[in-house]
């Protein structure tokens, strides 16, 4: 008489919500990350050589190093979060590891974050806050931290996907215009439904628009989209709003435009090289920080967890998964 067929094994390489961590336990051998800290390569390795599968997150690089270490047992990498430029896809395939993500469980939340930005940012409400804190408010007078309405200005968005369509909906009840810039148009219907029109370039969404908010994916490719050349031609009135990856901005040139009165204000809950701020951003009153909030919400991290976990049980039942992308 045989027993039952062991349980795939499974490597959780971050803490994730406990109606998560609950439905993997009760379908999987998973080992969690009790103490919810980054894992280094060599964890990682042991992870691939230990593990039929992986649920990594944006804080684990898996480059081709770590992906081609001998003994690897691994045939999974169910991505927890949409992007993964983290993991080295072409080394993951050469490898025969097929890689799945979580896109749209996020995208609410990280729309509301680019418009909370927006807000803070317009209305200099990060000032305001630090300098209640301190203890150096000394009452209301008319022209104390006067900001901007975003009433009747013009967004633009670098890049037109599911979020920065959410945020474009968001600031429309705003009363804001909205333009866009992507490599192709968006459906008719969609920007007839946004009153969203594309512009020919990121240089001529840079020069007219008074609000910038990037929603493009990270990796070689787009790093440092958002360059001196590109700031140079923003309004010295514009602010600009980061949620995607801090990688498509060059921080030293950010920080310059700052410095010189070349942008208006910034708005980031993503750095280039997180969680390391530059200083000159530390340092500056007109930037609203936050710690990578884009997906934080109770209902957005447990739907990533339960969209990860569908993935793996896809691919361990023999289905097709719904969110494969390598």
């Amino acid at each position: 008489m045989t027993g039952a067929p062991a349980r795939p094994r499974v490597r959780v390489t971050r803490r994730l919500p406990e109606a998560v961590e609950a439905r993997l336990a009760a379908t999987y051998d998973v080992v969690f990350n009790g103490e919810d800290r980054a894992l280094g390569a060599d964890e990682l390795r042991a992870a691939l050589t230990d593990f039929d599968a992986v649920v990594p997150t944006i804080t684990d690089r898996l480059d081709a190093a770590v992906i081609a270490a001998g003994g690897r047992r691994a045939r999974l990498l169910a991505n927890y979060g949409a992007g993964v430029d983290h993991i080295d896809l072409a080394a993951a395939r050469a490898a025969g590891i097929a890689v799945s993500n979580t896109p749209g469980a996020l995208t609410e939340a990280t729309a509301e974050l680019a418009i909370l930005l927006m807000l803070m940012a317009a209305r200099r409400a990060g000032e305001g806050e630090r300098e209640v804190r301190a203890g150096t408010w000394t009452g209301w007078r008319p022209t104390h931290l006067v900001g901007q309405s975003l009433a009747g200005r013009t967004l633009g968005l670098i890049g037109f996907g599911r979020i920065a369509q959410r945020t474009a909906a968001r600031a429309r009840g705003l009363g804001m215009e909205i333009r866009y810039f992507s490599r192709s148009a968006a459906a008719p219907e969609i920007e007839a439904s946004l009153a969203a029109t594309r512009v020919a370039s990121a240089e001529a969404l840079f020069e007219t628009a008074d609000v910038i908010s990037l929603h493009i994916p990270g990796g070689a490719d787009t790093r440092h989209f958002v360059d001196a050349a590109l700031l140079a031609r923003a309004k010295p009135t514009a602010i600009l709003v980061n949620t995607a990856r801090g990688s498509v901005i060059d921080e030293a040139a950010l920080v310059a435009a700052l410095a010189d009165g070349r942008i208006a204000a910034v708005g980031l809950d993503v750095y280039e090289r997180e969680p390391a701020i530059s200083a000159g951003l530390l340092d500056s009153p007109r930037t609203v920080l936050l710690p990578h909030l884009g997906s934080a919400t109770i209902e957005a991290r447990t739907a990533m967890g339960m969209q990860a976990i569908d993935n793996l049980d896809a691919f361990f039942g023999g289905g097709q998964m719904p969110d494969r992308v390598a």
